[in-house]
């Protein structure tokens, strides 16, 4: 800038041409040309420093379409950009852009929320089991929340016999979580006894994000004998006789919602007979499930075992903090399982022989464990 100031003031003051200044101070007459005309049309300001940045771009959004884009946004703020551009199609909106460039506008303008990253809990570690005695598979999920006449919310836990259909347990809960939903669990094996299986959905309380999918529930069930059935994420279809249930449950339970929460467990509980005592099911010969189902011959334990590994898997117990001491590492499994007895069983490996084990929690598969470099690290189990 001083140099730039320093040439007009020789150029104003000097008497020499513009060919001996532009020697002199080692820059060609082009430029010396270019920053006299902007000082003689700007002044001073004129002699800073410019972006080559465009100014003005050939493609742009015009700006009445912007405005109307996010108008029509601002009515419905629920529509993507596929509906948008449709409906300024429609209005008569002429150079309307693509659906992509109406998300990027939206979002430059502050319309669009990015999505929250979803963390699935690891997939069922076996495939969905075909039921063929009564108690093979208890099915378990929350029918979805609504309002209730004194606004408070009612979450209807519900529990079924996947082979029988015969609804277990019909509850409308406060809140969903682990304590609140293992009281009624454990209520339905006193009265029932213990299915071999629980299917649920990956959410919780029933599943979490850590290793194995476990949770405090269904590490409970692990240690009473019960393995974890999880759905895949996005697949209702494998638990569809649960979800059916819930459909008529909403048409004739919740459908309107009862003025509180005593009253409205009252008509769950009048849904609860008439669904096992007197509606005939199609998928049972027109038989209702109180004629099918039996109680299991699994009863509840007062306290629970320690779990037992075959002789191919060694039983290893996690410290107070739910930590693995192997092979001179320290690794943290979960706090879930503090001072729980997990099982170690070798895996072959052609390429690094008596480096690979697969860890169990029970009949849980929970990880692959490679050991590197004096570090342990565990991978999905296969």
């Amino acid at each position: 800038m001083n140099e730039r100031l320093r040439l007009i003031a020789l150029v104003n003051e000097s008497d020499e041409s513009f060919a001996t200044l532009c020697q002199s101070l080692g820059i060609s007459r082009k430029t010396e040309y270019k920053w006299v005309a902007r000082y003689e049309a700007l002044g001073p300001s004129g002699l800073d420093d410019r972006t080559s940045a465009r100014r003005v771009f050939a493609h742009a959004t015009p700006a009445a379409v912007v405005d109307a884009l996010l108008e029509l946004r601002k009515e419905h703020p629920r529509w993507g950009p596929k509906k948008l551009c449709a409906r300024l199609i429609t209005l008569g909106v002429e150079h309307v852009p693509a659906a992509s460039t109406v998300g990027d506008l939206l979002r430059k303008h502050g319309l669009i929320r990015p999505r929250r990253r979803r963390v699935f809990p690891p997939k069922s570690p076996s495939k969905i089991h075909v039921t063929e005695y009564p108690n093979d598979t208890w099915c378990i999920d929350f029918k979805g929340h609504f309002s209730l006449g004194d606004k408070t919310r009612c979450h209807p836990l519900t529990m079924t016999d996947e082979h029988t259909r015969y609804l277990l347990k019909c509850e409308g809960l406060l809140k969903t979580d682990s304590a609140h939903v293992r009281v009624h669990v454990e209520r339905a094996f006193r009265e029932f006894g213990l299915p071999l299986r629980i299917r649920s959905d990956n959410g919780p309380p029933f599943a979490s994000a850590g290793i194995g999918g476990l949770s405090a529930l269904s590490v409970w069930w692990v240690q009473l004998g019960i393995f974890p059935e999880r759905i895949e994420p996005g697949c209702a279809q494998q638990n569809g006789r649960h979800e059916r249930m819930h459909r008529t449950l909403k048409d004739e339970a919740a459908s309107p919602p009862a003025p509180s929460r005593h009253e409205q467990q009252r008509q769950l509980d009048r849904f609860r007979h008439v669904y096992n005592d007197e509606r005939p099911h199609e998928g049972l010969g027109q038989k209702t499930p109180s004629s099918k189902y039996t109680s299991s011959r699994r009863v509840m334990p007062d306290r629970v075992r320690e779990l037992e590994y075959p002789d191919t898997v060694k039983p290893r117990r996690l410290d107070d903090h739910g930590r693995l001491h192997f092979r001179g590492t320290k690794t943290l499994v979960s706090p879930l399982l503090k001072s729980q007895l997990v099982g170690i069983e070798e895996v072959e490996n052609e390429k690094d022989e008596g480096q690979h084990w697969r860890l169990h929690y029970g009949p849980v598969a929970l990880a692959e464990m490679t050991l590197r470099d004096k570090v342990l690290r565990f991978e999905k189990a296969r």
